[in-house]
């Protein structure tokens, strides 16, 4: 019998949960009859797909509170955990409304090719079984963004969640029992390391959300599988401010940027670079809006951040401050995790006197930190920017969108944000890439969120005669 693994309360610091991971052959066994039932899937017309789809939508408004609550449980946080419950019924309607269209205008027929007795037609053919393995910052979204798509592409998904946030598996899977067309070919399971190690050679294309260690890992067991993977990792988010910028409109927006979900999010601003011009007044707004922002301690319900949903998070940023303060850096608001109730907590930390070289500019702290560097012109602010082996994405703020754009468009990142921070996290219709170590493989925003389960068939047609050998003989052309 697989042994239980314990769940930690993050507002609590008690393990108050368990989950029971699957073996390795029970989840071999559930592969095999997802398999199974996918060629039926593939079947329907996307149409059709898309019904079913909007009906999972229906009951997953249904079950919409005891998705809140395992949320909130999972996360410490309120708010974002009704936002993240609200937001996949509109994700799975986007996908149910675009994909037919999407799928019809890449699906191309009668080709005419150079030859002129020769045409074809392009056929989608979906992977048979996706594995999502998600990670734990965003449970419900970031288990279901790749799968959603996968689904309407015909594909089988079988998803691995984090094993810190699993709570949520439970009531998602009662939503999804009332979608009977939908039971063999999409599945959540339970499960740590282990199971994501064992899940990749099952599938026929791996999407994985999380760290670079992590994606490291992945992508070596994709390879050794022979399957593709796409790989969303980790960012440590440039935001430059022009001269020409409002300071205090600057440090509002990239206060939000940094501190929403505690930092815990993979666009979140982790570096700031200001122009000297307007630093004074910056950093003064920016640390005075940080001393606004409030803890949703004790009472869930109010506040602006929760704790670290993982608490070992807590330790790695605390690692961060200390060791800037250690080589100069003066932390001019927050700078300490603190213990509330057993959660770990920490208040929005602006750092200034900060150099490169320090884990506070280079590795990615995924907690509520600012650090600020002045500039004294733009081209030092760029190549600043794009001094990271990560490259998610970033935000220009300036007096105009065209200055801003101007410096936007230098910056080696796959989204940039004008005169706004973080904008990726809530627009999903513009395919980008991750540059460097922040991931690999097709974008899953925009259309190729859907197009990268399919693999392409050539039908080729000749509808003439067809050539015979000696037009091949060693004597042509001669």
């Amino acid at each position: 019998m697989t042994a239980q693994l314990d769940v930690v309360n993050p507002r609590t610091g008690a393990a108050d949960y368990t989950i029971t991971p699957l073996s390795a052959e029970q989840l071999a066994d559930l592969a095999a009859r997802m398999r199974a039932a996918q060629p039926a899937w593939a079947a329907r017309t996307p149409e059709e797909r898309g019904e079913i789809l909007n009906r999972f939508a229906q009951a997953i408004r249904q079950h919409r509170e005891p998705l809140v609550a395992a949320l909130t449980a999972d996360t410490g946080r309120a708010g974002i955990s009704r936002t993240e419950a609200d937001t996949i019924p509109h994700l799975l309607a986007r996908w149910a409304g675009s994909a037919p269209a999407i799928i019809a205008r890449s699906a191309v027929t009668g080709f005419q090719t150079s030859h002129p007795t020769i045409d074809t037609d392009l056929r989608l053919v979906p992977y048979p079984l996706v594995g999502v393995i998600s990670p734990w910052n965003f449970p419900l979204i970031l288990a279901l963004i790749d799968a959603i798509p996968a689904l309407m592409a015909g594909c089988a998904v079988l998803v691995k969640p984090s094993e810190v946030t699993p709570r949520f598996i439970r009531p998602l899977m009662d939503a999804l029992g009332e979608v009977p067309e939908l039971q063999d070919v999409l599945a959540l399971v339970e499960g740590d390391g282990a199971t994501g190690q064992a899940l990749v050679p099952l599938v026929d294309y791996v999407a994985f959300t999380g760290s670079v260690p992590t994606g490291r890992k992945v992508g070596e067991a994709a390879a050794r599988a022979f399957i593709p993977a796409s790989l969303e990792l980790g960012g440590k988010d440039p935001f430059i401010v022009l001269a020409s910028a409002d300071p205090q409109a600057a440090a509002r927006t990239a206060l939000r940027a940094s501190v929403v979900n505690t930092g815990q999010a993979c666009q979140s601003i982790e570096r700031i670079y200001v122009a000297r011009a307007i630093a004074a007044p910056f950093i003064e707004a920016l640390v005075e809006e940080a001393a606004k922002v409030q803890l949703n301690y004790p009472d869930i319900n109010r506040g602006d951040i929760g704790p670290f949903i993982f608490s070992r998070q807590a330790e790695i940023v605390q690692g961060h401050i200390d060791q800037a303060v250690a080589a100069g850096a003066r932390v001019l608001t927050g700078g300490t995790v603190e213990t509330l109730g057993g959660g770990k907590y920490l208040r929005p930390t602006v750092i200034v006197d900060v150099t490169p070289d320090m884990a506070v500019m280079r590795e990615e702290s995924f907690g509520p930190v600012l650090p600020v560097v002045i500039f004294d012109t733009v081209d030092e602010a760029v190549v600043q920017a794009n001094d990271s082996e990560f490259g998610l994405s970033g935000a220009v703020y300036a007096g105009s969108l065209d200055e801003a754009e101007a410096v936007g468009r230098r910056l080696d990142v796959g989204g940039v944000s004008l005169n706004d921070g973080s904008l990726t996290a809530i627009v999903w219709e513009t395919e980008k890439s991750s540059f460097g170590l922040s991931g690999m493989g097709p974008s899953r925003m925009g259309d190729s969120g859907l197009l990268r389960f399919f693999r392409r068939q050539a039908i080729i047609r000749q509808r003439g005669t067809p050539l015979p050998l000696a037009a091949y003989g060693e004597g042509n052309g001669a």
